[in-house]
């Protein structure tokens, strides 16, 4: 590949009204619109005072900058360049952003999560966005700590990573046929222990997974940080399922010592899964099981006694005894849980945990959570709760393009379907995209902009 020109005979000019950068917003922006996001935000997000007026106006600004790439409120500014004006109106510019989201409070944040899980409650009636949730979900729940630069960030603070960071709960809601999409985020200083309101997050979320269609089987999946008596006793009690990392405590171990050497059944993975206390590739385990009654200290969980399955996955390590023999010890995973499938299913369920919402965590620190870009906690707390919506917003958009796109990381979709140029002509009243010739992606674009322009939305939910 070579230049066509000579550089003498070459300029560049940024001169022409006509065109965008980013013509995948005119699907997105409509889909917004489609499923009443706008009277919606209106309607839930009620701030007050100058900065606060026109919320949805904002929100959508906020939303469609995410899309398009934006990480930063500076970032906002691509909504402004070249034709946007001709098929958006109403963009906010970036300093009146700044101020709307510096005027958050925690009880308007909350405010954003209503109007998160509405959404979701919208788009999975309106879309394919969760195929089989009535079937079979699952609902993960895990924290994750950002790495923040400047001790101005309020919040910030040196955690268990020892970076210095912002930390965030966050849910997903998933099944076997779909790519997970957040049920809600909640943001905290970078030193919080993720036990800490764990309980109330994890009520937030499976009310938003029930009216979200999760009506039958749904399971709660999480790590050690989250076993909780009084979190694990309420999903219980709830009738939900749940499965949960166990910590390597004495009762545990005792546990699983007393299991008889004839109870473990060795597996072969089709395909190597990485060990998560080590990072190592294991191809070959032995998993057994026994019942465990867990939260039995009446001072320290009163009424919070849970009996489940302790499901133990063990893996060899060939290492030398005192004398120079090689001897197999063992290191050993337990997850405990009220499911009813057999352990190699529960054990294939557990740890498919970490390849949903772990890739979450990737698509939003790839996006607009690189870094948090406001020194105020609430503002902070609003970006996130906005690139969570964001987040949803594009996984419905591809499911509208189908195929390939289905199931791809929010990167891809964003270079695939939103970061397209087009230009702009008008005639008889009708607004034309003109998009590149050969354009590798064209047919799942046109499957997007079909479904949010040429179908008659169902009726919204009351």
């Amino acid at each position: 590949m070579r230049s066509s020109h000579t550089p003498v005979r070459t300029r560049a000019r940024f001169d022409d009204p006509n065109l965008v950068s980013h013509a995948g917003l005119v699907p997105l922006v409509r889909l917004m619109e489609n499923i009443g996001l706008p009277a919606l935000a209106g309607e839930l997000v009620r701030l007050g005072g100058s900065a606060g007026a026109n919320a949805a106006a904002k929100i959508t600004t906020i939303v469609a900058g995410m899309a398009a790439g934006a990480d930063s409120i500076s970032d906002l500014d691509l909504l402004r360049e070249g034709g946007m004006d001709r098929v958006f109106t109403g963009v906010r510019a970036p300093s009146t952003i700044g101020g709307f989201l510096r005027w958050f409070t925690p009880g308007h944040v909350a405010q954003l999560q209503t109007l998160l899980a509405e959404v979701l409650v919208r788009l999975t009636g309106q879309t394919s966005l969760l195929p089989g949730l009535d079937q079979l979900a699952f609902l993960d729940l895990d924290s994750k700590i950002t790495q923040v630069h400047g001790r101005q960030k309020q919040g910030a603070a040196y955690g268990y990573t020892r970076v210095l960071g912002l930390n965030f709960l966050a849910g997903t809601l998933a099944t076997e046929l779909a790519a997970p999409v957040l049920t809600g985020t909640r943001l905290r200083g970078g030193n919080a222990d993720t036990r800490r309101k764990a309980a109330s997050f994890a009520r937030a979320q499976l009310r938003t997974a029930r009216a979200s269609g999760a009506v039958n089987n749904l399971l709660v999946r999480m790590d050690s940080g989250f076993y909780v008596g009084e979190l694990i006793s309420e999903i219980a009690r709830s009738g939900t399922w749940f499965s949960v990392t166990v910590p390597q405590r004495k009762p545990i171990r005792a546990a699983i010592a007393a299991i008889d050497e004839s109870a473990w059944t060795t597996i072969t993975y089709a395909r190597p899964v990485r060990d998560e206390d080590t990072g190592e590739l294991v191809t070959t385990a032995q998993i057994a099981e026994t019942s465990y009654t867990a939260f039995t200290n009446p001072t320290l969980n009163p009424g919070q006694k849970t009996t489940g399955r302790l499901i133990a996955r063990r893996t060899p390590i060939p290492t030398l005894d005192g004398q120079g023999q090689l001897i197999t010890v063992h290191r050993y995973h337990a997850f405990l849980t009220n499911s009813p499938f057999d352990p190699l299913t529960a054990d294939a369920q557990h740890r498919g945990r970490a390849g949903t919402i772990e890739h979450v965590f990737a698509d939003l620190q790839s996006g607009p959570v690189a870094h948090f870009p406001s020194g105020d906690f609430q503002a902070n707390a609003a970006w996130l709760s906005l690139a969570a919506l964001t987040h949803n917003l594009m996984r419905a958009l591809a499911c509208l393009a189908g195929g390939a796109e289905a199931r791809a990381r929010t990167t891809t979709l964003r270079r695939r379907l939103i970061t397209v140029a087009a230009r702009i002509s008008r005639s008889a009243r009708r607004l034309t995209l003109h998009l590149p010739r050969g354009w590798t992606h064209e047919h799942p674009w046109q499957r997007v902009f079909t479904g949010t322009h040429h179908t008659h939305p169902p009726p919204r939910p009351a």
